[in-house]
C-alpha cells in the first residue's frame, strides 16, 4: 500500500470500499440465483416466477452499479426467464 502520497492513500481506501461493496453484491447475487435454481428443480412454477422478478431486479442493480457488465446481466436474465417459461409449458 502506498503510504506517502495522499492521493494514493485515498485511492487505496476507495478501492477497498468498492471491493467490499462489490463482494457483497456478488455474493448476494449468487445466493439469490441459487435459491431460484432450487425452485426450478422443485418444479415450483409460482415461486420460480416470483423469484425471477427478484433475480432480475438484483441483476439490473448489479449491472447499474458496475459489479457485473450490462450484457452479462442481460444474458443471465434471458437464460433464467427461458427456464421459467419451459417450466410453465
Amino acid at each position: 500500500m502506498a503510504n506517502r502520497i495522499k492521493s494514493a492513500v485515498k485511492k487505496h481506501r476507495q478501492s477497498l470500499k468498492r471491493r467490499a461493496r462489490n463482494q457483497h453484491v456478488r455474493s448476494s447475487l449468487r445466493t439469490i440465483i441459487k435459491k431460484f435454481h432450487a425452485l426450478i428443480e422443485s418444479n415450483d412454477t409460482e415461486g420460480a416466477s416470483t423469484a425471477l422478478r427478484d433475480v432480475v431486479r438484483t441483476l439490473d442493480k448489479a449491472a447499474t452499479k458496475g459489479v457485473i457488465k450490462k450484457r452479462t446481466a442481460s444474458r443471465r436474465v434471458s437464460r433464467l426467464s427461458i427456464m421459467v417459461h419451459k417450466l410453465q409449458a
